[in-house]
């Protein structure tokens, strides 16, 4: 059973795992200890850092984006399962309460991007928002870098695709609205689960589901390419709702679909086995077991073309399961099938005079 007492409550990891790359580490194994010990503090920190470089060229073919670009590292949504908190382990801090607590803020990321498209050498194509940590977690109602980005890729004529599980992109509705009249973004809506009970404990901070299905319908019916993200899917705790979400999604208005199948890389695995265990201790063992079944054996996966998808009887059914709903619910239209014609550097037009 959870013991609620000492449970963090919205916050996904419930401890800091250990860094590999520490050579040496201290840690209380009593709490009865009267050592000086770091007593871990969950409240959200905001670490604001100059960045030398902003988009990144993505060479993963299991991924279907070209480029990306972050303005937040680390995400206060505290999704248990996010590949990217393994990331923060270079950084001299853990995958664990560090990542969803500790957030940076790539101040000058605006400025980046801007040097980035003036570049003669850059050859359009379309950059997503989100490759990495969500671009519209809290912090940015706060620090409005995503905004910022957007603004300087409509002057640039530069299409994005947004990946996000957060309302708040419907703030900056007026501008995609404008991208979107000239095919410039698309956006898609990750939705996990329509359990409410297990969206706050496994995305504690995120937007409930009927909230993901209104940014749904908001965004389509603004004319902007919407799409729906089930990932991931995890045998024996979400798999069952992959029917239901890619439905109601198609209802709303979403033309397109992506999913992906759990997998526990690096400190996640440790991450997850204590979050499932501490919720969901009546069919813990079972879970993982499906998950383990699913990856020869292991729950992490690193084979370009299996590490998303699994493989096995689970995850075979699942990936059919998805295949059927996709055409049924005609989920299948080119996520980034963006115009990259329109681009255009400021002044650009003048010098051809």
């Amino acid at each position: 059973m959870k013991d609620n007492n000492n449970y963090l409550k919205g916050r996904g990891a419930q401890y800091n795992t250990s860094n590999k790359f520490h050579k040496q580490e201290r840690t209380k194994l009593h709490i009865e200890s009267i050592d000086d010990f770091e007593i871990i503090n969950p409240s959200t920190q905001f670490i604001k850092t100059p960045a030398k470089s902003l988009v990144n060229k993505v060479d993963s073919p299991d991924v279907s984006m070209f480029y990306s670009m972050n303005p937040y590292m680390g995400c206060e949504h505290g999704c248990i399962y996010c590949f990217a908190r393994n990331t923060y382990e270079y950084w001299d801090l853990s995958a664990g309460i560090d990542f969803e607590s500790k957030i940076f803020v790539k101040e000058n990321a605006p400025e980046l991007l801007r040097k980035f498209l003036m570049n003669p050498n850059w050859q359009c194509k379309p950059i997503s928002i989100s490759g990495n940590t969500d671009c519209y977690q809290p912090a940015e109602r706060k620090f409005r870098l995503t905004r910022k980005l957007l603004e300087i890729c409509n002057e640039f004529n530069q299409p994005v695709g947004i990946i996000t599980k957060n309302a708040a992109i419907l703030n900056d509705l007026d501008i995609l609205k404008d991208m979107g009249s000239r095919n410039l973004v698309s956006a898609i809506i990750t939705i996990t689960s329509l359990d409410e009970n297990l969206r706050r404990l496994m995305e504690p901070r995120t937007s409930t589901a009927s909230q993901r299905f209104k940014i749904i319908e908001t965004l389509s019916n603004a004319g902007i390419k919407t799409g729906v993200m089930l990932g991931p899917m995890i045998p024996g705790l979400n798999e069952h709702d992959m029917h239901n979400i890619m439905k109601r999604a198609s209802e709303n208005g979403a033309t397109f679909s992506a999913y992906t199948f759990i997998r526990l890389n690096g400190a996640i695995k440790f991450l997850f086995h204590d979050w499932l265990h501490k919720n969901f201790p009546d069919r813990a063992e079972k879970v993982w077991n499906l998950i383990e079944q699913s990856h020869d054996g292991k729950v992490n996966d690193s084979r370009w073309g299996i590490r998303m998808r699994g493989e096995g009887p689970v995850a075979e059914m699942i990936n059919h399961q998805y295949k059927k709903y996709l055409i049924k619910y005609n989920l299948n239209d080119e996520r980034l099938g963006l115009d990259c014609s329109k681009f255009c550097r400021p002044g650009q037009q003048l010098r051809l005079f």
